[in-house]
């Protein structure tokens, strides 16, 4: 069989990639997870979305640029491997590391997602077991990723329509709505923003906090990426998905967080639900049915990328021996089928473990994907700036795609992640986050070091023996 990178099938069009990146970052974390951040920071949540957004912008701009100018399969894995070459050990630690920080991450993001998705169809289905529904779900998700890549990007560009159309639609309607063009409603200014003790009631210290848990809100926007090696024309493709992230942030965190605060106050207990709350204060009728709909496309979408996304992790770590080689096996389709049942299997197991093990194992899963999350992007920077002057030495026509501002952009985002990390330490409801996180990248290096150990033995005994059949004692 053919292990190189393009025995998989460039099967992703451009369309497919545009919407990836344009509802790559709309999910749970903005429909319902930014209820925290806002309840904690009071209207000034707009800030904590601003600086983690900047992070993130100048990340993918980073991985713009080495996605285009060499799309690999992997991604960032590949490029950590490459980008320390010089050295060995690190070379394979850095690819090592980068890799299964990633596959855990979504391996995780796959089994949360199942268990809010069946709490979501319960809205309709009550009386059917929340398990039953998860493992139904990810079933599903499954076959969809095991019968091709096309089906993945079909089901994945509808998906990302229905959530893009749906935050543009929230936005449009709430800004009638604000500035008065709304039935008995007329336009006062900042509406509730302002009127419950100020843009920031609590201070900066929520702000910085809230910036530190949004973090895991905005992971997945790295995803086209990874898809570069299965689409079509993927220079340009790519190239635009990622200058699309401004966009992004700007218009669908930024702008409908600050829509959200100025119509429902920050300390109101509806707040819970932010923007189900504020198109209640539109009076849209069957708006509870109507949100629950959206807000289920999106869990069903992150745990189809979570799907798509941990099994091409998983099958570029084969490529240089991280993972068992055994599971780049490829369907005739082209798709890494054992890497697709090898993820979602952890993804069941998760399951099982949130129904069975509500306060041990699962707890620890959750509490720490996030902080994993940030180690990868600082692997990420690091790798950009290695391989940025690499380029420039030997192919600067490549570099179609250039980080802003090189070095010193990069330095800062750097610089940003160890911030928001070294915060983490120091908050108390992100401390237990930080500990776990830190744990698991313990025990990721650590089998790192046994399976080096082994496999340096292994080339040393072979080596050796080599020797000893070769050597002129031994022919004669």
């Amino acid at each position: 069989m053919d292990h190189s990178e393009h025995s998989l099938k460039s099967g992703l069009k451009p369309r497919h990639v545009q919407m990836m990146a344009l509802g790559g970052v709309i999910g749970m974390g903005l429909f319902v997870g930014s209820s925290v951040v806002i309840q904690s920071a009071g209207p000034a949540a707009i800030l904590s979305f601003l600086i983690t957004g900047i992070l993130i912008i100048l990340v993918m701009r980073m991985l713009g640029e080495l996605a285009t100018a060499s799309p690999a399969t992997g991604s960032f894995y590949a490029y950590a491997r490459y980008a320390f070459k010089d050295s060995p050990f690190l070379s394979r630690l850095a690819g090592f590391m980068t890799g299964w920080m990633y596959w855990y991450f979504w391996v995780i993001v796959i089994a949360l997602e199942a268990i809010v998705g069946a709490k979501l169809m319960a809205y309709w289905i009550p009386d059917v077991p929340s398990w039953i529904i998860s493992l139904v779900l990810l079933v599903l998700l499954t076959a969809t990723n095991l019968f091709s890549v096309k089906s993945f990007g079909e089901f994945e560009f509808w998906f990302s329509s229905i959530k893009v159309a749906a935050i543009v639609v929230f936005i449009f309607l709430c800004g009638l709505y604000l500035i008065g063009f709304w039935p008995d409603h007329q336009a006062n200014g900042f509406g509730e923003m302002l009127s419950h003790g100020g843009f920031m009631p609590n201070g900066w210290g929520p702000v910085l906090s809230g910036a530190v848990a949004a973090t895991a809100f905005y992971f997945g926007a790295e995803i086209v990426t990874i898809a570069a090696a299965e689409t079509q024309d993927p220079e340009k493709s790519v190239a635009k998905a990622t200058q699309s992230v401004i966009t992004r942030v700007l218009i669908f965190y930024i702008c409908s967080i600050f829509l959200v605060v100025c119509i429902v106050p920050w300390n109101s207990p509806d707040m819970a639900t932010p923007y189900i709350s504020a198109l209640k204060v539109l009076d849209i009728p069957y708006i509870a049915g109507i949100m629950n709909a959206v807000i289920l496309v999106a869990v069903l979408s992150c745990l189809n990328s979570g799907v798509y996304a941990a099994s091409r992790m998983l099958f570029a770590l084969t490529k240089n021996g991280d993972a068992p080689r055994s599971l780049t096996k490829l369907s005739k389709n082209g798709v890494p089928i054992r890497a697709i049942l090898f993820s979602t299997l952890f993804g069941y197991i998760s399951i099982l473990a949130s129904y069975f093990s509500p306060d041990g194992v699962f707890p620890f899963l959750v509490e720490s994907y996030g902080t994993v999350a940030l180690f990868v992007y600082i692997l990420i920077a690091l790798s950009q700036i290695r391989l940025r002057r690499d380029l420039e030495r030997t192919a600067p026509e490549r570099l179609k795609i250039k980080m802003w501002c090189f070095p010193y952009l990069s330095y800062v985002a750097i610089l940003g992640m160890i911030c928001i990390l070294v915060a983490m330490a120091f908050i108390p409801n992100l401390q237990k986050a930080f500990w776990f996180g830190l744990a698991s990248l313990g025990i990721l290096f650590n089998i790192f070091l046994i399976k080096d150990y082994i496999e340096l033995t292994r080339l040393r005994r072979k080596y050796s023996e080599a020797f000893l059949t070769t050597s002129p004692s031994n022919k004669a």
